[in-house]
This record gives C-alpha cells, structure tokens and sequence, in this order.
C-alpha cells in the first residue's frame, strides 16, 4: 500500500512553511501508528544533489539565470527528491508532507516569468516519476499581505523570489486562481490564509484528518 502524499502551496508569505510545520507535529500526536516525514522544494531532506540545485536557485547572488533555465532545474532538483525520498517513503506507507511541489513550477515559471504552463507541465510530468499528490492544500493570502509579512519576519529567509517586484507576485497570485478553476481531480483545497494562525491551522488540519481517515480508515 502506498502511503498518503500531501502538498502545501501558496503565494509566499501565506505561511506554508509555519502550517506544515504545526500539522506534523499534530499528525505524531493524533496518529502515533503511521509515520509522518516532512520535506520541502526545491531541494529534499537528507538529498545532497537536490539541496545543490536550491542553493543555485534561491541564492541571492545569482540574479542573471535564465528562466528556461530555471525551470528545468527546479523540474532536476524535483526528479532527485522524488527518487531520494519522496517515493522511498511513500512505498514505506508513510505520510510524506511536502512544502510546493509542482504546482508551484506552473505559477512561478509557467505564469510569473510566462514561459506557458503546458510547457513547465511537460517539463515536469517527465521529472516526477508519476507521483501526484493526493491532496494539496492550498493557501491563499493576497501578495501584499504576504510581502508585509515576510519583511515583518527577520527570522524567515528571504530568497531570490521573494525580492521580486510586486508585480511578479501578483502574477503568482492570479495563477493560482486559475489553477483552482482547472483543477480535474478536486484535490486542491483552498483556504484563507489571511486569517489569524490558529484559524487556519484549523481549517487545514480538519483537510488533512479527513484523508487520512479515507485512506488509512482510520
């Protein structure tokens, strides 16, 4: 049986990193029986190669790549994490919590730097070995809200897309909205992330106990 593989998208700022941090730490709790192992992208836990290609990508100094060449090595470092450790854990029956996925290559790349979204897909239905979320939560908080809060947060670290032009995030933002319109499957759930935290945590919690439930019947 192959375990239960959830994402986590948002404009930044929307506190994907904060939520999925909470709802980990949740799942130990409330369900001590099934194992829950938390990731991000671009790059991957305990996966040097991946980890390599994000420095390259979300470092500060590098301000001139070009953007096809950006897609494809978010699209190489996504292809290296799912093969070091999202699908070695998913065939373990696990719980795999992923920060972005490929949702997020679609409205940065796809939309924001406008390189076409059957583009970025192609690029990556290539690098993802098949592996599609079951769920994605999605959180939605306007990119002024969200530019207000990562400049608010001295702890969070600021990187190369997240020093883009307002307009760039607005972008982002729209593209989102489009994605939630075209989505085939059902499986994006959105939720306001403009809210107080313990209000979204909430929301995004009861999501994610429902599927769990459906899937382990539990």
């Amino acid at each position: 049986m192959r375990g239960l593989f959830i994402t986590f998208e948002g404009p930044d700022g929307s506190g994907k990193s904060t939520i999925i941090k909470m709802v980990g730490e949740q799942l130990e709790k409330d369900f001590p029986q099934i194992k829950v192992d938390l990731t991000r992208e671009p790059g991957g836990t305990n996966n040097k190669i991946a980890e390599d290609i994000r420095q390259i990508l979300l470092n500060n100094d590098t301000y001139h790549i070009d953007y096809h060449a950006e897609a494809l090595l978010f699209a190489a470092s996504r292809s290296q994490h799912i093969h070091d450790f999202i699908l070695p854990n998913l065939e373990k029956n696990h719980i795999v919590l992923c920060d972005r996925y490929v949702h997020s290559s679609l409205v940065y790349q796809g939309y924001g730097r406008e390189l076409g979204k059957d583009n970025i897909w192609s690029i990556n239905a290539f690098a993802m070995h098949g592996v599609i979320p079951d769920l994605t939560v999605l959180l939605m908080a306007d990119p002024a809200i969200g530019i207000a809060r990562i400049n608010q947060n001295s702890l969070r670290e600021v990187n190369r897309l997240d020093k883009e032009h307002i307009s760039f995030h607005q972008k982002v933002y729209q593209a989102y909205t489009d994605i939630i319109k075209d989505d085939p499957t059902k499986s994006i759930k959105v939720i306001d992330a403009e809210r107080p935290l313990a209000q979204v945590f909430n929301d995004v919690y009861q999501v994610i106990c429902a599927q769990i439930k459906n899937k382990y019947g539990i």
